[in-house]
């Protein structure tokens, strides 16, 4: 069984945005944004994925990604 790693990250970097502007423009939790950026969630609503992706101009695929077990 693989996990998904989460890149919102790379994402933020490459598009010069806070956490704390990424937070205000998704209109989630700074808490909760922290907590998804780390890696720390077991899930996330496609509501949530939907905003991030708006206004990271981006898809899920460049946030998300699957990672095989070795």
């Amino acid at each position: 069984m693989g996990k998904i790693i989460l890149r919102l990250d790379r994402m933020m970097a490459e598009r010069k945005m806070s956490l704390n502007e990424l937070s205000q423009r998704v209109g989630v939790a700074n808490v909760n944004l922290s907590k998804l950026k780390n890696g720390h969630v077991s899930a996330i609503r496609f509501s949530t994925l939907e905003a991030i992706c708006q206004v990271l101009d981006c898809q899920p695929g460049d946030i998300l990604e699957y990672q095989k077990d070795e």
